[in-house]
């Protein structure tokens, strides 16, 4: 399939005004962003006369740091208690493996594309789609292994979200090294067959905008192997690396079994982890561990409505951020794409775990500018993508804030974001740019239309898949 770029003709020489801004320096008044026809802020102006497009509240526009966008499609279908009385994570996998049995090339486009569009919607200018669905679904590639890599990509190209591709490598069932179960087999691929998936979508990378990058994926400890793991970074020396850890108590357990060592605790002594990697989740960690991969400056990729709806657990977010540990947000299953209610979330389960108040905030700095700058950052390092400030030179991802809602009305500052945080949501965010393609006005994706239409033609075909 070839993914074509149809949106670099979209972008030209523009100024953005904004009555207020979120600089490197802080908030400034009367800022004047140029963009330059490469979808780069060429120059950031304060104190300039309104000219150019004119808002009030003007943001750098995150990461949605992990997700798999064809459980978009599953939402609302997973919410019956199974015959099992345990029913948790390891169950409702079992009904994602038969959901996923049932999806075409076509069907994971479309689902994408929504998810993608939801996305930008809520105020994410990029996705790093952690992209592990590869086969077909008797396990035997398509005849462009890269097919449905090449899908996410096309999506990506309707929807004009900046992308960060992950694909990813799968090859075991656990960490007895068993083949993969049924439910697993469209994932699946030893070191070789993976090395060419891999350069098959590089190849068809090129075709998208000139911000779209890619990564590597290892899934987990328990599905890619412990020699492998560890010479993971140099088998792969450029480019990020994402990996799921730690998610759940009995993967724990499954480690320590066979490897001797707690999942962080391994990863730790035998990985070399650095800022190059991104670990998922990370819900089960001890104190010791929390402080330890902290201070490798690997960015904890965090899911919070995930997590709380599949029962994984609460990351320790108020140690993690004591030890200068780095963070960014992810969508993951998207049973519900929604940035303020991931970092309300986020910051709430603090709250609920410790009995306290505003747990994540400082001296200097509200809960929700703290929470912010640090998705803003973490989601920067881990996609390796020019981004999370307005400065010249990064990619124009930002976004616009509704301050004529009853939420914002007199604020300015940091409190903004805590209304938009705590008191609201996205239906804040009017405007949002990636790499300089204005692809969302007035709360609405400029293509929501079509992609809707494609959409609910997918769910109508896959009404009885569950």
């Amino acid at each position: 399939m070839y993914v074509h770029n149809n949106l670099s003709s979209e972008i030209a020489m523009k100024q953005v005004w904004a009555k207020q801004a979120l600089l490197t320096t802080g908030w400034a008044a009367d800022v004047l962003i140029t963009i330059g026809t490469d979808g780069r802020i060429s120059k950031v102006t304060s104190g300039a006369k309104p000219q150019g497009e004119r808002v009030n509240m003007l943001l750098p526009a995150p990461v949605n740091v992990h997700s798999h966008a064809f459980q978009r499609a599953m939402a609302g279908l997973t919410e019956r208690r199974g015959p099992d009385p345990s029913d948790s994570f390891w169950t409702w996998r079992q009904l994602m493996y038969r959901f996923l049995d049932q999806l075409s090339p076509e069907h994971i486009e479309a689902i994408t594309a929504f998810a993608q569009m939801e996305m930008l919607e809520a105020g994410y200018a990029t996705n790093a789609e952690f992209h592990y669905l590869h086969h077909q679904t008797d396990g035997v590639p398509y005849d462009n292994i890269a097919e449905l890599s090449d899908r996410v990509m096309s999506a990506a190209s309707t929807t004009g979200i900046g992308l960060c591709l992950l694909p990813v490598h799968y090859q075991y069932g656990g960490c007895d090294q068993r083949p993969l179960g049924d439910g697993q087999i469209r994932f699946g691929n030893d070191p070789d067959q993976f090395h060419t998936l891999h350069q098959q979508a590089s190849q068809s990378l090129h075709n998208l905008s000139g911000d779209a990058g890619i990564g590597v994926a290892p899934h987990s400890l328990r599905a890619v192997g412990m020699d492998m793991l560890k010479q993971y970074a140099t088998l792969h020396p450029t480019g990020p690396i994402h990996m799921h850890l730690a998610e759940q108590i009995p993967e724990v357990e499954e480690v320590s079994a066979h490897w001797r060592a707690r999942p962080v605790e391994w990863a730790l002594e035998n990985m070399g982890l650095n800022d190059r990697w991104c670990l998922i989740h990370c819900t089960q960690m001890t104190p010791d561990e929390t402080i330890g991969l902290a201070q490798t400056r690997a960015v904890a990729g965090l899911c919070p409505i995930t997590e709380s709806s599949l029962g994984d657990g609460i990351f320790d977010g108020v140690r993690w951020l004591e030890n200068d540990g780095m963070i960014a947000i992810g969508s993951d299953s998207n049973i519900r794409i929604a940035l303020a209610e991931e970092l309300r979330t986020l910051d709430y389960s603090q709250r609920l775990r410790d009995h306290s108040r505003a747990a994540l905030a400082t001296q200097d700095r509200s809960t929700g500018r703290r929470l912010y700058q640090a998705t803003l950052a973490g989601g920067a390092q881990a996609t390796a993508r020019d981004t999370g400030a307005l400065a010249v030179g990064n990619w124009a991802d930002m976004l616009c804030l509704d301050m004529a809602s009853v939420h914002t009305a007199g604020r300015s500052g940091d409190t903004v974001l805590d209304a938009w945080i705590f008191a609201g949501d996205d239906r804040l965010v009017t405007d949002v740019w990636s790499a300089g393609r204005h692809v969302v006005k007035d709360g609405e994706h400029h293509n929501k239309a079509r992609i809707t239409s494609a959409y609910l033609r997918a769910l109508q075909d896959l009404k009885d898949a569950i």
